[in-house]
């Protein structure tokens, strides 16, 4: 894999690069990386051109915006090439402590981009000074970007901006395609819509032609409503002990993480692969989204002789920087006893539930299908449903209340013969 910038790619820049330089801002250079496989054969290309403003609050408690753009240097750790079940992932580091990425998927014949996270460090005094908050600050966007034929390539020479958590990103003059085949470009351009075939270059945005707030204000930065998150597509998972299938799984996969800033992270089972263990009174499902998230599911069987039932006891959860593989958080949970059906049967909730597994995390499951055990012809068994729960718990109610109102028309019918009774015999004195 290498990065590179070639002078040839510059030539066009050259008169928006001198007026940027005579404006005073930092310049933007065009970055282009070539990551290449194993066989040192081109699979992901990108060129493209970006700058980031970003507000944030000072010592003081006022808030100031700071603008990064990419240097003339940019590495890319942790670029994965990415195939029909992996997604790929473009990723560049620059400056102190920054990180760009994207990671495409790969559907039907065509990519699309789904997630770009940015990563600052305030620590970096050139860019923060007298910043707050010191350390690395992560902002997710899920891409709007539509589905591009594969071996097309996307270009859009058209400034994008996308403002996410006092973050405003900007990417212009891209040209871009994963999943590169047999290593050569593709020579069919896809465009951006706003685009058009003779589209030049656009001016690169700065603090003086980008409307932003005050550089220095007294009250806290404004927020904005989050964009709601659509609900997680429903996957297929099982295991094998042989030949045989031992656990099936359908669900869809949705974590809420509260550590830091609130951020709804969808699990993508076109990417995620299964690993586990299946045993008679033990099993495992564990979940590997291909890019930062492993989930683990543990059920086991209640020790009764009577009544045997398998209920889900515990959930594991590790979320990775997926730059260095190094563990952003771990949240546990192994005191559950929820899913629970009778052994040789299957457990199935088609509304939402929500596992709590600590303070900073949630799980919440979609269309859920589950059968850790006694698996037969490859098919889920009957299903004990989760909806009669509700109906198990009112139906007493219902009949105790119609109990209680016969007991009540009972004693007064009593009531009312008796004193009936009572009233004739003193006519008859």
């Amino acid at each position: 894999m290498e990065t590179r910038r070639g002078p040839a790619a510059l030539l066009p820049l050259l008169p928006l690069l001198l007026l940027l330089g005579a404006s005073g801002f930092l310049q933007s250079y065009a970055v282009e990386v070539d990551v290449k496989d194993a066989s040192n054969v081109t699979c992901l290309y990108a060129q493209w051109m970006m700058k980031f403003l970003i507000k944030y609050e000072t010592n003081s408690s006022d808030y100031k915006n700071a603008s990064l753009d990419l240097p003339s240097t940019v590495t890319h750790d942790g670029s994965v090439c990415g195939n029909d079940t992996q997604a790929a992932l473009l990723a560049v580091q620059f400056g102190g402590g920054h990180s760009w990425s994207v990671n495409f998927t790969e559907t039907n014949e065509t990519y699309q981009a789904d997630f770009i996270v940015f990563t600052y460090n305030t620590n970096d005094a050139a860019v923060f000074p007298d910043a707050k908050r010191k350390g690395l600050v992560t902002v997710v966007v899920k891409d709007s970007m539509h589905p591009i034929q594969l071996n097309n390539v996307f270009v859009c020479h058209h400034t994008t901006s996308v403002e996410a958590e006092n973050v405003t990103q900007f990417v212009w003059n891209i040209t871009m395609q994963p999943f590169v085949q047999n290593g050569t470009i593709g020579k069919t351009e896809t465009r951006c819509h706003a685009d058009t075939p003779t589209a030049a270059p656009t001016v690169v945005p700065t603090a003086a032609n980008v409307t932003t707030t005050s550089t220095t204000t007294s009250s806290p930065a404004p927020t904005t409503a989050p964009k709601p998150v659509e609900n997680p597509v429903t996957g297929n998972y099982s295991l094998k002990s042989g030949n045989k299938t031992c656990l099936l799984a359908t669900v869809g996969l949705q974590l809420n993480v509260s550590q830091d800033k609130p951020l709804l992270i969808n699990i993508n089972p076109k990417t995620t692969s299964t690993d586990g263990t299946c045993g008679n009174t033990s099993a495992t499902l564990k979940l590997n989204d291909g890019n930062s998230t492993l989930i683990d599911f543990t059920f086991i069987v209640n020790a009764s002789a009577s009544v045997r039932k398998f209920y889900l006891k515990e959930v594991n959860v590790t979320l990775l920087n997926h730059l260095n593989g190094s563990v952003i958080l771990n949240a546990d949970n192994n005191n559950f006893s929820k899913w629970d059906a009778f052994l040789g049967n299957s457990y199935m909730c088609r509304k939402e539930q929500t596992l709590e597994i600590n303070e900073d995390l949630q799980v919440h499951t979609f269309n859920l299908w589950v059968q850790p055990f006694l698996v037969k012809e490859n098919k889920f068994a009957i299903a004990e449903d989760c909806s009669p729960e509700v109906d198990n718990f009112i139906v007493p109610i219902a009949v105790g209340a119609a109990l209680g109102g016969l007991v009540v028309l009972v004693l007064m019918a009593y009531f009312f013969g008796h004193k009936k009774h009572r009233n004739a015999g003193y006519e008859q004195f």
